[in-house]
């Protein structure tokens, strides 16, 4: 014998303000721990979608990011004549030499300066990257100072459209096409001709060599010919990786301070669903006697309110959660803790962000209701009915 649902439904519904009051408070949190973990989410997803997993990244050992290595001519031609370097339709081999610079430029708002990664890449680069369309003009041609920029790059940077001009390296770069990297990191960076940008920046090495490889599961020995090769001083990584460790200074962060928040946020929440709880019980002393008299168990009171109590959670969850998904449809920039470049991204929304943020909302209602519900069980039967 137990007490139907629809019971604990009705009594929600019987206090119409107190429940909306609840509900949003929850629904409040739930979204602000959502977003959070869109924005750490779809922060590794654009960088994880820069790298593929059939590429690997050369780079000094020991350099944390492409614009902190070095790598000279003579150490990418022996990375490049690998065997297991892939050759392309043309005979030649599928690996770029490229450099990676910082450069600042100004944004439309307000005309404030920030960081732009500027990546001198060569024809064979672009072929590395088969995420990379050209949305509007055309590629670079090689020995110019034609320059291409990403989308995002083109969406908030003055001077960065089609036919605009750019000067960085003393000299001014001409933009003659925005490419779509399909929201990788990619979108956020600027290309030109890596022998043209050395001249300009007079550096005398790359900063990373890229090459393609015959078969991925090659990596491994890839891995260990060019690290044990005592002409190099080099690590290898696959670019899928490399770039997913570019994510993970300022995706913890995110993570970090956005749970501070919502515990924050939570405990308020928890503390107006208890209020709300408790309130319920007392109005109600005379309607829990009664259902004791019918043969209800204290069990099957505590399982009543306290279902009630979810009940609030739940409904604020995916209150929350429905709003936090809009936020798929903003993208935002900020600076990579990595690289110290201007980096935009969008919120994302998986199956597991739902199931993390329907759960954090039914631990909410769970702590709010079973103090409430624990009292309301407790009821002696005389005294409840007395209270009439």
């Amino acid at each position: 014998m137990h007490i139907p649902y629809s019971y604990s439904l009705r009594n929600l519904w019987t206090r119409k303000l107190t429940t909306a009051l609840t509900v949003s408070g929850m629904a409040l949190v739930v979204f602000v721990f959502a977003t959070v973990l869109m924005l750490a989410e779809g922060l590794k997803a654009t960088l994880v979608q820069t790298g593929s997993y059939d590429n690997a990244v050369v780079i000094r050992r020991s350099s944390q990011t492409e614009i902190q290595s070095g790598v000279d001519r003579p150490s990418a031609a022996v990375v490049e004549a690998r065997p297991e370097v892939a050759f392309g339709e043309s005979g030649e081999r599928l690996a770029s030499k490229e450099m990676v610079v910082l450069v600042a430029m100004p944004k439309h708002e307000g005309g404030t300066p920030v960081n732009v990664i500027v990546r001198g890449v060569s024809q064979t680069g672009l072929k590395l990257r088969p995420q990379l369309k050209i949305a509007q003009g055309h590629t670079f041609r090689s020995g110019s100072t034609e320059i291409i920029v990403g989308k995002s790059i083109a969406e908030r940077f003055t001077g960065a459209q089609v036919g605009g001009k750019l000067r960085f390296g003393l000299r001014d770069w001409t933009v003659v096409g925005v490419m779509d990297a399909g929201n990788s990191g990619f979108d956020s960076e600027v290309w030109g001709d890596v022998e043209q940008l050395m001249q300009a920046f007079r550096r005398p090495v790359f900063s990373s060599v890229i090459v393609k490889l015959n078969d991925p599961e090659s990596f491994r020995s890839f891995k260990q010919a060019v690290e044990s090769d005592p002409r190099l001083t080099v690590e290898a990584k696959r670019e899928s990786t490399f770039y997913a460790e570019q994510s993970e200074m300022l995706a913890r962060f995110i993570s970090i301070l956005g749970m501070v928040l919502s515990i924050i946020f939570a405990v308020g929440a928890t503390i107006g669903a208890m209020i709300t709880m408790y309130t319920s019980v007392a109005n109600r002393t005379t309607e829990i006697g009664t259902l004791r008299a019918l043969g209800f168990r204290r069990q099957n009171i505590l399982q009543s309110f306290l279902l009630e109590s979810l009940f609030l959670g739940i409904i604020g969850g995916v209150i929350g959660l429905g709003f936090a998904s809009l936020m798929q449809f903003l993208s935002i920039s900020t600076m990579n803790w990595q690289t110290f470049a201007e980096l935009a991204f969008s919120f994302k929304l998986n199956v597991s962000i739902v199931f993390k943020s329907l759960l954090f909302a039914l631990v909410m209602g769970f702590a709010g209701g079973f103090l409430p519900a624990a009292r309301a069980a407790r009821m002696n039967i005389v005294d409840a009915l007395r209270a009439a």
